[in-house]
């Protein structure tokens, strides 16, 4: 009897040590946080590589979520404490000036991701004219790095720039959605401020009237579309979008200040077939 008992208890001990040999031996799964992106391109100084990614790999007119890793370059490590800012501009021949963005911030659940936002409301044709700089503090010690980026123009008018009625100038911006489909749509537009050069501050209260055109099929619209208001938690304006049918679709727009007055745009008639205010969106 005792024989069985001296040999139940040397198993337990073989299984426990062989337990702990396998937890030391453990090693937790190497995370790629930049899965499903691509990268742009990098941006280097003496002390660090700045990565830069999109779901593209590329930079295009228009809406542009960004993510970024900062990589030591002594340590061959991404830093996962720093904060961030950067400043898109465009060279023009006689005048520069930046565009909407929103800076980075670290993305939840991810420890090296930095996430933020750049809204390029214009592009050469070649993709050149726009530098980035990348402005950046770890523990308390202040970096920067500049290069020239290459943004190129979007298939579909996908941003607007323009002169208001109460002259000023503004950018509107379609966010959403990136991948529509037939029925109901979610439809986010971001409205901008061109308050000078380099300051493109979100206006807010406004209203956008939305009116869906489908050119080539008869000029038709369609059913329960709502206008786009302004939505405090985002600071993006927000409405329901019906498409009806795959295709070219027109989104005729009337920008409207809180007071109703008609920034820009126009109704869509018989005899005023588009608004000068107007997205695209083909799917």
């Amino acid at each position: 009897m005792k024989l069985k008992y001296i040999l139940l208890a040397l198993l337990i001990a073989l299984f426990t040590v062989a337990c702990s040999e396998d937890d030391s031996n453990y090693e937790a799964p190497i995370v790629n946080e930049v899965e499903g992106l691509n990268k742009v391109q990098e941006i280097t100084n003496n002390d660090h590589t700045i990565e830069l990614y999109t779901a593209s790999g590329r930079f295009y007119t228009g809406y542009n979520a960004i993510s970024i890793r900062i990589k030591d370059n002594t340590t061959d490590t991404y830093i996962e404490n720093a904060s961030v800012s950067w400043m898109p501009v465009m060279q023009m021949p006689t005048m520069q000036h930046s565009c909407p963005n929103t800076n980075p911030i670290k993305e939840p659940g991810k420890d090296t991701v930095y996430s933020g936002n750049i809204i390029y409301q214009m592009a050469f044709e070649d993709g050149t004219g726009w530098s980035l700089t990348v402005n950046y503090t770890i523990n308390d010690m202040d970096y920067s790095s500049t290069a020239a980026i290459t943004v190129m123009q979007n298939d579909d008018q996908n941003v607007s720039s323009f002169m208001g009625s109460d002259n000023k100038r503004y950018v509107v911006a379609m966010i959403e959605p990136k991948n529509p489909i037939i029925g109901n749509n979610e439809l986010v537009v971001g409205v901008y401020e061109m308050e000078s050069m380099m300051s493109f501050p979100v206006v807010q209260d406004f209203t956008l009237s939305l009116d869906p055109r489908m050119p080539g099929m008869g000029n038709h619209s369609s059913p329960n579309n709502t206008n786009l208001t302004y939505n405090s938690a985002d600071n993006m304006y927000h409405a329901n979008l019906t498409l009806t049918m795959t295709g070219y679709w027109v989104l005729n727009l009337k920008l409207m200040n809180t007071e109703g007055d008609i920034l820009k745009g126009e109704a869509v008639t018989e005899d005023n077939i588009q608004s000068s205010l107007y997205l695209e969106l083909e799917f």
